[in-house]
């Protein structure tokens, strides 16, 4: 295919792209090549082809018909090409006021908003209040498009990572209280065995350990690659102090498949490694077997648990209450992260989740780079006290539909 028509599929895929469907260029290469074996004059058979390769989860179908409507109708006459850049933005903006004579940096208006009769059609103006990288801070991760996902990954792995201290129980020459007996005595011996001051030792501590159970079901499709790119930094900023788990319905330990030096083979492994993804979640029975067979050994020396998911769960509530119950006393602090928490409506109605939050000690959001930054921030200030937590001998579950 050549000439104007791949002008015109490659623009499309642009038009897409803006909007935050998955059209990078080797979907759209496969397109071109797709079109080889459907026939150009059916546009239905053309819409259906782009759709099967552009178009990934139901709420995307809308966005995707839209723009393929507007993008590939037939022009008036007199009618110069069309301008899509705006099309997704307009979705997200207030509706603008018109202006009479073009601004710089306006946009015209699709046909079908334009008025009626002989007067020329209106223009949009747009005004930007915030940066563009202000913006893609604050984006959500299920909206970003191609070119702002290859941002956001580089901007994830530029992340710096610190833990609070935590206080063992061996002690180290310093200003505390204890004496240090042995040192004090070896001080000595210059001066004959005298004891002219006394050596002291004080508190050594440590980086605080971090455990990590992120949920890789369906519903958390949109944020998983960036999820695991998140624990990939997180990993090689923590060196050895941090253990990972991925689970739907089943738990997999990815600890040492996140060790590597090239983030491209560290996922690799990961997805060869966990046969899961994309399905249901039993958040339940998941936690019986982490409790069971991994709590002692990664939650030891005051480890801290990090706990990422949107709450949606088909399990039993009730063990779900009562493995939470278990890992909060296991744990020095739970943290649970949600992506969903992000929107300013969000209600913690799902089920799982309503059965989880009694337990949590910190609720936090985890859907832009802001929200990660906030967490880096939130793990180097972590208390050295365990919070104070009201003891529950039996876990009751929260009642409702399941989520």
């Amino acid at each position: 295919m050549t000439g104007q028509l791949l002008g015109n599929v490659l623009a499309f895929g642009r038009v897409l792209r803006g909007l935050g469907l998955d059209a990078g260029p080797d979907r759209m290469l496969d397109l071109v090549a797709a079109l080889d074996h459907v026939p150009i004059g059916s546009k239905l058979d053309f819409a259906n082809a782009a759709r099967c390769l552009c178009v990934r989860r139901r709420d995307e179908m809308a966005r995707f018909d839209e723009a393929f409507e507007i993008f590939w109708r037939k022009p008036p006459e007199g009618a110069t090409t069309l301008d899509l850049r705006s099309m997704g933005e307009r979705r997200k903006l207030r509706r603008p006021a018109f202006t009479s004579a073009p601004p710089p940096g306006a946009l015209p208006v699709p046909e079908g908003d334009a008025p009626r009769g002989d007067e020329p059609p209106p223009l949009l103006h747009l005004t930007l209040t915030w940066s563009a990288q202000e913006l893609l801070r604050r984006k959500d991760f299920g909206e970003l498009t191609g070119e702002e996902l290859a941002t956001v990954e580089r901007a994830i792995h530029r992340l710096a990572w610190r833990l609070a201290e935590r206080r063992t129980r061996r002690l180290r020459a310093g200003d505390g209280s204890a004496i240090d007996l042995r040192r004090t005595l070896r001080r000595s011996l210059p001066r004959g065995g005298e004891i002219l001051d006394w050596s002291r030792r004080g508190p050594r501590t440590k980086p605080r350990p971090v455990v990590v159970l992120a949920d890789i079901s369906g519903s958390m499709e949109r944020y998983t690659r960036l999820l695991l790119l998140f624990l990939y930094s997180l990993t090689r900023g923590l060196g050895g102090r941090i253990e990972a788990f991925l689970f739907g319905t089943r738990l997999t330990r990815v600890t040492r498949e996140l060790e590597g030096r090239d983030p491209a083979e560290a996922l690799a492994k990961v997805a060869r490694t966990v046969s899961d993804w994309s399905g249901g979640t039993r958040i339940g029975e998941t936690l019986s077997e982490f409790n069971l067979r991994w709590a002692r050994r990664v939650l030891g020396q005051g480890a801290a648990v990090l706990f990422i998911s949107d709450g949606w769960d088909r399990g039993d509530p009730a063990t779900l209450a009562t493995e939470m119950a278990r890992l909060q006393r296991s744990a020095h602090r739970l943290i649970w992260l949600n992506p969903l928490l992000g929107a300013p409506d969000y209600e913690p109605l799902a089920r799982g989740m309503r059965t989880a939050l009694p337990f949590v000690d910190d609720f936090l959001p985890v859907h832009s780079l802001a929200s990660l930054e906030d967490l880096g921030r939130h793990l180097e200030r972590l208390p050295a006290d365990r919070p104070a937590r009201r003891q529950q001998t039996r876990p009751r579950a929260a009642g409702g539909d399941t989520a």
